[in-house]
């Protein structure tokens, strides 16, 4: 599994140093455009979760114990944390929106039925898993309705109601969109409270902020320990990473609204890269200094983990269900609820059971990456060299923009 990792990274750095060379000026649009602000939205709530959230303060401890885990002796937690999320990695999606917006309606290769097929397993298994990770993250963040370690009923109907209200959203674009808008809005409102609570408190000041702030910096500097897997957590998360970025790639590539490919690559990078770096400090400095996040502050931390979930669930429901064409259109809006609940619920129980990893979910998807560069290779050369703009089809309507924002 390592070496097949090794591959798909490998070759998609190089795919998007390509890219650039070759279309970096080519002004991306998409088949719904969108204005600037709106895309990041859409971009950071679709393509992050409540790992995001719940995750960094169950691992600061492990990346600081270089005695168990000497791997990560070459930096501080708050950097290796940052680097497992951020920057690097989100090239990834750039890479599959690209392809989705600009080169993928001349070339098909997702709709051929089988890739299409497998390709929904992808998104669903992903799909799957994020409502997992937030069913196994529970117990720690409250502890008040169990003993802090197992995983209660309460648990499985706040995770169940979830997923309903996820399909129930994706059943219009609209609550899409509204919904990364909020999720976007809420998340920065977390990060505000949670960083008044630590730097404006007594015995802190905004200096200590930017002195841990400052620890991220460490990442720039220790960048090439990033690329491939320096041990099988860091695979684990490579892998989630590859399992996600073909959907969001297929799903953020529809709201591009005329950035050059550049800018794009730019935007997905650094944009989501700003707040997370923010976020984590402020939890890094709440771990470091043994500042309890009981009561209010893991509320709110579930609060919008669970905003995260649903928006995330919503978007790929959406994506999944149109690339099948079981729209609420043709199945109505019943039946179209009822099957997707089932589907998410069933699917999540068997992460649960250890029956599915998302490193198989992530090997596939690192397949079908390779396997369409091999079909264009064999059968599109011609016609993606010949690509010099996005599809003609695709036009930006300012006011048609301001009515979807």
């Amino acid at each position: 599994m390592t070496i097949w990792l090794t591959i798909g990274i490998l070759f998609t750095f190089a795919a998007i140093a390509f890219v650039i060379y070759r279309w970096g000026n080519v002004e991306c649009i998409g088949v719904t455009p969108v204005r600037t602000f709106t895309f990041i939205a859409i971009l950071f709530t679709s393509g992050l979760d409540v790992g995001l959230i719940m995750f960094p303060l169950t691992e600061f401890a492990g990346y600081a114990d270089v005695a168990a885990s000497p791997e990560y002796g070459f930096s501080n937690p708050l950097a290796i944390e940052f680097g497992f999320w951020a920057f690097l990695i989100w090239a990834f999606y750039f890479l599959t929106c690209f392809y989705f917006c600009v080169i993928e309606p001349r070339v098909k290769f997702f709709e051929i039925p089988l890739i299409k097929f497998i390709n929904n397993l992808v998104i669903i298994g992903t799909c799957a898993f994020t409502a997992y990770l937030l069913l196994t993250n529970l117990p720690w963040y409250l502890p008040g309705m169990g003993d802090g370690e197992t995983i209660v009923s309460s648990f499985y109907l706040i995770v169940f109601a979830v997923i309903a209200t996820a399909v129930y959203s994706s059943t219009s674009i609209r609550y899409v969109r509204t919904l990364s808008l909020a999720s976007t809005w809420m998340f920065l409102g977390l990060i505000v409270i949670m960083w008044a609570g630590a730097f404006l408190s007594d015995g802190s000041s905004i200096g200590e902020f930017v002195t841990t702030f400052a620890m991220i910096g460490d990442y720039f500097g220790n960048l090439h320990h990033f690329v491939l897997p320096m041990n099988d957590y860091h695979e684990f998360y490579l892998f989630w990473w590859f399992a996600w970025s073909i959907m969001i790639g297929q799903f953020t590539s529809r709201f591009v609204g005329g950035m050059k490919t550049y800018q794009v690559l730019i935007a997905m990078m650094v944009f989501p890269s700003i707040p997370i770096a923010i976020w984590f400090t402020v939890l890094y400095y709440y771990s470091a200094n043994d500042i309890a996040t009981t009561g209010f502050y893991n509320l709110a931390m579930v609060l919008v983990g669970i905003t995260f979930v649903i928006n995330s669930l919503d978007s790929l429901i959406r994506l999944y269900t149109d690339n099948l064409n079981l729209t609420v259109q043709r199945l109505g809006k019943t039946k179209y609820i009822i099957g997707n609940l089932v589907l998410m619920s069933g699917l999540t129980l068997l992460f649960q059971l250890d029956f599915l990893q998302i490193q198989w979910v992530g090997a596939v998807a690192i397949g079908l990456i390779l396997g369409c560069f091999g079909y264009i290779l064999a059968k599109k050369y011609k016609q993606v060299a010949a690509i010099k703009q996005s599809p003609k089809e695709n036009k930006i309507d300012f006011n048609k923009i301001e009515l979807a924002n």
